[in-house]
């Protein structure tokens, strides 16, 4: 397995280390997910998402080859803006979901999955050939930190030379870090505010201790994926995989009606089914795999990620139901060790701030 640059002060910090995506990660730390959980929500987190791949597109024809590539228009971002974005594959499904940032005229760096750091690059760099602009994978140079929650900006106001108040959501800054140089990135995976802030990987430990010292708290992957699925973000391989049709899920917003790779098995396609949010009616969790049955019984959908919330104390999750059953405020049943639990369909998120 791989391990980030921060792979020391996790271990030293009594995280509970597990494998994701080939790498080593923690999963908590001492005070357990749901407390992490509760910290983004009310104060600050501090995530390390350096196992994240970095790529950039840099040349005269990034622009239109990144516009040809992805769902969303990379060509409408100003310099030190970024985007969510989607790549999408030749028979109408999705490679992986990414951030797209401009870096300069003809220069992007798109951050996707660490999963699929090595589908992301092949294709990228296969469609790329024969176009005046290179694709070059540039993980290995990076670290990557999240700083999440309501205290975010007043944690990392102390530490910057510049006013946060100047960076806006999606947009980017160079800056110096308590000396180290850094990009701030005011985006992120929880639905609080927050930063991701890049870094040299050598860099990576000194940026990591000066934002614990002025009060951000270490959360792991549970904590993580807790938060997105209660802010009603997808995660690739539970919501998004590479047959699911984006137009046919809550994210439709991401395809822009232009032309780019694969539009016509996109495009055209019928929506049977389409993702919807879940709460529970009934005492129970939804789990990734559970089936989803109308009120005859018949199977009509599947759980793609679904917890118990921390925070509302309510069980909710993602699954795809059958197209008629879509509307929010239909009542369906998830099957639970054998049992079927009422539940209702909704409109993520499931909580906003």
């Amino acid at each position: 397995m791989q391990r980030t640059p921060l792979y020391q002060k996790h271990v030293e910090s009594g995280a509970r280390m597990v494998e994701f995506a080939g790498y080593e990660m923690p999963l908590h730390y001492k005070g357990g997910i749901n407390e992490e959980h509760l910290t983004v929500r009310s104060a600050a987190g501090l995530f390390d998402v350096s196992h994240m791949a970095e790529l950039q597109v840099a040349g005269p024809e990034a622009t239109p080859f990144l516009q040809y590539a992805t769902l969303n228009d990379p060509g409408k971002l100003k310099l030190g803006r970024g985007q969510y974005n989607m790549l999408p594959n030749d028979t109408g499904g999705i490679i992986d979901d990414l951030y797209v940032y401009r870096e300069g005229e003809d220069q992007y760096l798109i951050v996707a999955n660490a999963a699929n750091r090595e589908a992301v690059a092949d294709h990228l760099g296969a469609l790329a050939e024969g176009r005046d602009c290179d694709v070059r994978d540039v993980t290995d140079d990076w670290a990557l930190v999240a700083l999440q929650g309501p205290r975010a900006a007043l944690v990392l106001e102390g530490l910057v030379d510049m006013d946060l108040t100047a960076i806006k959501r999606n947009a980017t800054a160079s800056a110096q870090l308590s000396g180290v140089p850094v990009t701030l990135s005011r985006t992120g995976y929880t639905g609080e505010d927050g930063f991701e802030i890049f870094s040299s990987s050598k860099d990576a430990g000194s940026v990591w201790d000066v934002l614990v010292r002025a009060g951000s708290v270490p959360c792991g992957l549970g904590a993580r994926d807790t938060l997105r699925l209660e802010a009603g973000f997808p995660l690739y391989g539970h919501e998004l995989t590479e047959s699911t049709n984006p137009l046919c899920t809550g994210f439709a917003w991401v395809v822009k009606d232009k032309e780019f790779h694969g539009r016509a098995a996109m495009w055209d396609a019928q929506c049977e089914q389409r993702l919807v949010g879940i709460r529970m009616v009934d005492r129970a969790i939804p789990r990734q795999g559970y089936r989803v049955m109308d009120r005859d019984r018949d199977i009509v959908g599947e759980v793609t990620s679904g917890t118990l919330s921390p925070l509302t104390r309510e069980s909710v999750g993602f699954a795809w139901v059958d197209a008629d059953l879509s509307e929010p405020g239909t009542r369906v049943w998830v099957e639970v060790r054998g049992r079927p639990m009422a539940a209702l369909v909704v409109k993520p998120p499931f909580h906003s701030s």
